[in-house]
């Protein structure tokens, strides 16, 4: 009796897992079988197809709509195709900057055919043009600050240039010319210097300059100035200069200054000797005094001295002819 029982319960529960695979059976047999609903679509039915590239990995995503083996291919558009476009613009703005470098070096509109020159009195503008290096060149390729030290290399006469460039093809210098003072004479030959000492060639005329003979070099000049450095160097010293200038009211109509690398400053005295002041600024006007003092001394003794120098007009001292001495 208790064995009857138990097989009965085994096989209830046999029935029931048998209706339950049944029952799902049929449910996905149903589920198959329906008709889906219709969907309205708001755009055009005619199908976007995007166009695959080739050698790139779509991905596919499975969505359940409720049917099988429904799938969406992703969009058109990766990483990659982003960055070549990127690579394609870059060298066509590359290509398009080379261009524009081209004609700008090559095209005649932008090719300086001469310089302007403003402020220019004994120097020409073809001397100057001359010398510039401009002439036919593209403007995109002269540098200012070499065409002023080129044009101040070239001319000492020129103290400072102002170089200006103007699209398309126009350059203005400005140039100041140096004032000469003194005109000097050495060994045949002839300089004109301005206050600063620089020589230069004489160009033109000018009046009221200060006349010196050289008979031998002037100190050399050491301490050129940073700023003059691109320059002409000096040719004699600035004090040397200013001593001359104050100097040169004190000399004869009839004598011209003298310089001597021994004595310095002076002339030759139309009585018969020579006058120095030595090369120092300092006391010039007491120096003219103190000569003037021991010239009519020594007159007025009788004696006819070679040589008076005054460079220092505390301690005076003159020379007498071997014939003339006691």
């Amino acid at each position: 009796m208790r064995e009857k029982k138990e097989l009965s319960r085994a096989e209830v529960a046999r029935q029931r897992r048998a209706q339950r695979t049944t029952k799902e059976l049929q449910q996905t047999k149903q589920r198959a079988m329906r008709t889906p609903a219709r969907v309205t679509s708001r755009v055009s039915p005619s199908p976007v197809l995007s166009k695959p590239r080739r050698g790139s990995n779509r991905n596919h995503y499975n969505v359940s709509f409720g049917l099988p083996e429904v799938r969406l291919n992703d969009m058109g558009f990766s990483i990659q195709s982003l960055r070549g476009n990127w690579r394609v613009t870059s060298l066509l703005i590359a290509a398009l900057l080379l261009a524009i470098i081209y004609i700008a070096l090559t095209l005649p509109y932008f090719h300086v055919s001469s310089a302007t020159v403003l402020g220019n009195d004994r120097l020409s503008a073809d001397d100057i043009n001359a010398v510039l290096g401009v002439n036919g060149e593209s403007i995109f390729m002269i540098r200012p600050e070499q065409v002023s030290t080129r044009l101040l290399m070239n001319f000492p006469e020129v103290a400072s240039a102002q170089v200006n460039v103007y699209l398309p093809n126009q350059i203005q210098v400005t140039v100041t010319e140096r004032q000469p003072v003194i005109l000097w004479q050495q060994d045949g030959g002839m300089t004109w210097i301005d206050s600063t000492g620089v020589a230069f060639r004489p160009r033109g005329l000018v009046t009221g300059l200060v006349m010196v003979n050289g008979l031998g070099m002037p100190p050399v000049v050491n301490d050129v100035p940073a700023e003059e450095q691109f320059g002409p160097k000096p040719f004699v010293q600035k004090e040397l200069v200013a001593a001359i200038l104050a100097l040169a009211p004190s000399v004869p109509a009839d004598s011209t200054m003298i310089f001597d690398p021994r004595y310095g400053l002076g002339w030759k005295d139309s009585r018969g000797w020579n006058a120095f002041f030595g090369t120092s600024l300092k006391d010039m006007p007491l120096k003219a005094r103190v000569y003037e003092s021991l010239v009519t001394s020594l007159i007025e003794r009788g004696k006819i001295p070679v040589l008076i120098s005054v460079a220092y007009p505390n301690a005076p001292y003159y020379r007498m002819s071997e014939s003339n001495s006691p």
